[in-house]
């Protein structure tokens, strides 16, 4: 069993960025990552575009320079691999972290490969794990996707995306674009407000030029091989249909955090305990840093605004 000072769960941006941070404070620490560097970023959409600009995805004052002002998945990747391999953080890479057990004063973190103890546990292990699944016959089908990456996949295919967010308006363009028969299912009266400011516009002028149809006010009741039973304010209708992609969101693991003894709020936004100023949890020595601090509310934390939770928790560890 090795020892460390500090073990932190997620080798993405915010984990990189508290690697960084232990680093300097001299602390003998260890990043578990279950997939590649930056695992949920290397499993967005290949043609994806951040909503943040470059400089605030930075981490550690290094520099992110990319062609446009917003960078894309490629450049992200780039840039935060280098970050890793230039500052020889140690990480340990395709290690899930199956269980986290404090007695007495120590961490017992069990992987998939190996057992580690420590003194402090940083989870920054984000929310893209596990998708909101819509709950109807024929989910399960290989037809359907929760995850999108390539629109070359869909060409020629009667295809509907399911969702009014940010990940299902960026398929259903790109897809259409690349010869898809596009249809989108949406559960409330419009496209997403939040939807990035330049995209809207498009999907909106391609609704109404009927290049995509769009349901509105409207959910999927059925999914079968060649078709999808859709529920409409004008009543019950049968689309066609080779493939779906529900992009409804995704949900950090709150069974993990559950089982660390990290309580959850009562109401539907499920949001962790633990103290805005240090970042600590109801646990003694147990962190939390980036999105996953938002519980059910994943639109509240973001790179940008939560990379400054690795020096919160540092200082914090640092000075006890």
């Amino acid at each position: 069993m090795q020892q460390y000072d500090l073990v932190i769960i997620g080798g993405g941006p915010i984990g990189i960025a508290c690697g960084l941070e232990a680093k300097k404070s001299g602390l003998n620490y260890v990043i578990l990552e279950k997939g590649p560097i930056v695992n949920s970023l290397f499993n967005y959409p290949v043609n994806m575009q951040f909503f943040s600009s470059s400089e605030k995805l930075e981490i550690d004052n290094i520099p992110f320079i990319s062609k446009e002002a917003k960078p894309k998945r490629d450049e992200a990747l780039e840039y935060y691999r280098r970050i890793v391999t230039n500052n020889e953080l140690n990480i340990k890479l395709f290690e899930k972290v199956e269980s986290v057990i404090k007695k007495e004063e120590l961490f017992t973190v069990t992987s998939t490969k190996d057992s580690y103890t420590s003194s402090q546990v940083i989870v920054a292990t984000g929310f893209y794990d596990i998708p909101n699944t819509i709950g109807v016959t024929g989910e399960e089908l290989p037809k359907v996707a929760h995850y999108y990456n390539d629109p070359h996949f869909y060409a020629s295919q009667k295809l509907a995306v399911i969702g009014a967010s940010n990940s299902a308006i960026d398929a259903a363009l790109e897809c259409y674009r690349k010869g898809a028969e596009v249809t989108l299912i949406i559960r409330g009266p419009e496209v997403g407000q939040r939807v990035k400011y330049w995209v809207r516009p498009d999907i909106i002028n391609r609704i109404e030029e009927g290049s995509i149809k769009a349901y509105f006010n409207s959910e999927v009741t059925e999914i079968r091989p060649k078709e999808l039973e859709v529920q409409t304010p004008e009543g019950k209708i049968t689309l066609a249909n080779d493939f779906v992609l529900a992009l409804t969101g995704y949900k950090p693991n709150f069974e993990f955090l559950l089982q660390m003894g990290v309580t959850l709020s009562n109401d539907e936004k499920r949001l962790p305990h633990y103290n805005p100023e240090t970042m600590e949890t109801n646990v003694n020595g147990l962190f939390l840093a980036g999105v996953i601090c938002g519980g059910m509310e994943t639109h509240k934390w973001f790179i940008e605004n939560s990379r400054v939770h690795a020096k919160m928790i540092m200082d914090t560890i640092t000075k006890q």
